[in-house]
């Protein structure tokens, strides 16, 4: 019996280590996509300034809290820091941990955002363990292009966050939550530990913290110090907007009938990555929100939730493309001859 136990037992932990490792890799992938998808929409979106000074940033996607009368909860994900020159690291990785206690009942599933503003935070968190609202003060952070990240009084605080929630619970509350460097789990991506130079870098690692450098490009030392940089419209924000636009059409859907499912569908080509509908199909699809939006006689759906948010993705993801056509591509203008 022992001789085949011992194999089995091998076997296990090296299929454990697989998943775990399979895991970070979702990780990865999942935050960078809560990211671009939160930066797509201008009127959500965290201000670039406040991207551009901040100090770390932290993605949690997906954190679950489960709760009656007590809650708890708990999720995986990432923290980025900034070096002195303004670099981002290479994405490490984190757990949140809290409890709450009040009238709640229900799973919820909320994408969360931490921006820290001062180097003291993040130097704070990277040594371990990190109380949200004792080791560092938290606030809503403020949203949208026109936000004055400079003059905001909520901005005094060394956390700004962001959540996305989905299911029963509307908002979320952190303070008490502890956020935790997840050592094992950096040593089965990096193959090594915590603090010392990566064995290897996964694709999706780069990718990451690629991103934040679109995010974040930095400003040239001529800039005035009111200058507020312009969002860059990169694919990759685009296709996060999409995302966002098709899980929004998924919701609105489920409560329609079918002729109001097929009235109010979007364009074919959204369902694909990287493809671009029609300026015709598009102009359909917003003729006919904008129809019921305006109708005294559909009020009752213009005025539902899914509805709104829905129309609103569609509204941002149609500027977006148009802004991303406006710019001809063309191949290099010609040589120019000079005759004596």
């Amino acid at each position: 019996m022992c001789r085949y136990l011992i194999p089995a037992i091998t076997i296990c932990l090296a299929m454990s280590s697989a998943l775990l490792a399979n895991g970070t890799t979702e990780t990865i992938m999942e935050s960078e996509q809560v990211l671009s998808e939160l930066m797509a929409i201008p009127a959500k979106q965290i201000p670039h300034r406040l991207l551009d000074e901040a100090q770390g940033i932290v993605i949690v996607p997906n954190v679950i809290k489960i709760g009656f009368v007590a809650g708890a909860r708990r999720g995986h994900g990432v923290v980025m820091v900034r070096d002195l020159d303004g670099e981002w690291s290479l994405p490490q990785f984190i757990t949140l941990t809290g409890g709450s206690v009040g009238w709640q009942a229900g799973i919820q599933g909320t994408d969360v955002v931490l921006v820290f503003t001062t180097r003291k935070g993040v130097e704070g968190l990277m040594r371990g363990k990190f109380t949200v609202g004792v080791d560092a003060s938290v606030t809503a952070g403020p949203v949208g292009r026109e936000a004055a990240a400079g003059t905001d009084s909520t901005l005094r605080s060394e956390i700004l966050s962001y959540s996305r929630s989905r299911g029963l619970f509307v908002g979320v509350s952190l303070d008490g939550t502890a956020l935790e460097i997840d050592h094992e789990a950096h040593i089965l991506y990096y193959g090594s530990p915590t603090g010392a130079l990566p064995r290897r870098v996964p694709a999706s690692a780069g990718e990451l913290r690629h991103f934040m450098a679109e995010l974040t490009p930095r400003r040239a030392s001529t800039l005035a110090s009111t200058e507020i940089p312009l969002p860059v419209i990169s694919p990759r924000l685009i296709e996060g907007l999409r995302r966002s636009l098709n899980r929004s059409s998924e919701q609105l859907q489920m409560i329609l009938s079918p002729e109001w499912q097929s009235y109010l569908a979007l364009p074919k080509e959204l369902r694909l990555p990287g493809t671009y509908p029609s300026s015709e199909s598009m102009g359909l699809a917003l003729e006919h929100f904008a129809h019921v939006n305006s109708s005294v006689e559909y009020r009752r759906l213009a005025k539902s939730e899914e509805f709104q948010i829905t129309y609103e993705r569609l509204r941002e993801y149609a500027q977006a493309i148009a802004d991303t056509r406006s710019t001809l591509q063309l191949p290099s203008p010609p040589v120019t001859l000079h005759r004596n």
